[in-house]
């Protein structure tokens, strides 16, 4: 529970300074917001885009609630690509994995909209830990990543893996995972988490890689185990599961974020007043409560922050997606 309160706390220290920022001498409350999310709705995304968006009412960002716009498709490539096209008053932002802006412009030769130039950083709300999970299609003595490694090569024609979506961060992980050992681990991808998942549980693939929270229930129940989670350190909601870094395998550290992004020239004061109500918003108790139940941990910082951290994971990812040698046409 340590790595969520530090989030928390930075948040309330974060919405605490920026009540002395200047942006409420220069900006007024816009009337509504609309926050596009560009993946289907009941997701663990689409809940956290929902919660924060209730608490920026009655903010020096927005009059009234936010009101949340599915546009699911192309892996999150058409949110973003409406964004691009909104006006820049700050009336119309979108919430994102890191994945849509840093890992794309590696995968996609054309893409719609350049995640730097289109489009200036607002701030994170949320964390994700990827997990690896197995099901009943492999043995019970499997318990660790190295155990997975020595099934998979002696079951060559039952070792695939699950993702929600070839090109996504989880697909890369397991990718990683099977080139960096010498294990020829097959892809299978999926529209989403929630049926690999089934999959897993059913006995009809091996394993899966997708964020974590998705699979806190069955493992709970037994009906599949979490083998490692991607994190600096272990999750919250399994401490009982240790890190792909504790048992030898730091290169697949991965947190991903949930950020939000408004088009390019919006201006500084009206991003200022937003990232002061996410803050303030991931900070509450019952926005809390409803990312907990989906595995999320809150996770707040400053527009630069952001930005920055989504430069580094662009630059991170390039080689590995080289070396993986994925690309949408492949």
């Amino acid at each position: 529970m340590q790595t969520r309160r530090h989030f928390v706390q930075a948040a309330a220290t974060l919405t605490a300074a920026a009540g002395f920022a200047p942006f409420s001498a220069h900006a007024s409350p816009l009337e509504q917001v609309k926050i596009i999310y560009g993946f289907p709705a009941g997701s663990a995304g689409d809940i956290c885009a929902r919660r924060v968006g209730d608490k920026m009412g009655g903010t020096a960002y927005s009059k009234n609630n936010a009101i949340v716009e599915t546009k699911a498709g192309a892996g999150g490539r058409i949110a973003l690509e409406t964004l691009k096209m909104a006006p820049t008053d700050g009336s119309v932002i979108a919430m994102t994995p890191f994945s849509c802006m840093s890992l794309y412009p590696h995968i996609y030769k054309k893409l719609a909209y350049d995640p730097f130039a289109d489009f200036v950083s607002v701030g994170t709300a949320s964390m994700i830990h990827h997990g690896l999970a197995v099901g009943p299609l492999v043995p019970a003595s499997v318990k660790t990543v190295q155990d997975f490694l020595a099934w998979a090569r002696a079951n060559p024609k039952d070792a695939s893996y699950g993702s929600p979506a070839a090109g996504s961060t989880p697909h890369f992980i397991g990718a990683l995972l099977g080139l960096n050992n010498q294990v020829e681990l097959k892809h299978v991808p999926y529209r989403g988490s929630v049926p690999g998942v089934t999959d897993v549980v059913g006995g009809q693939l091996a394993a899966m890689v997708t964020p974590h929270g998705d699979f806190i229930p069955n493992h709970k129940a037994g009906k599949l185990r979490i083998l490692a989670t991607s994190g600096k350190q272990r999750s919250p909601f399994v401490p009982e599961v240790p890190t792909f870094a504790e048992q030898g395998f730091a290169d697949l550290t991965v947190e991903e974020w949930f950020g939000f992004c408004a088009p390019a020239k919006t201006p500084a004061a009206v991003v200022a007043a937003a990232n002061a109500a996410i803050n303030a918003a991931i900070k509450d108790k019952s926005v809390i409560e409803s990312l907990t139940v989906v595995g999320l941990i809150p996770y707040g910082g400053s527009a630069d922050d952001m930005a920055t951290s989504q430069k580094r994971e662009l630059e991170r990812w390039g080689p590995l997606i080289k070396k993986i040698g994925f690309t949408a046409e492949s």
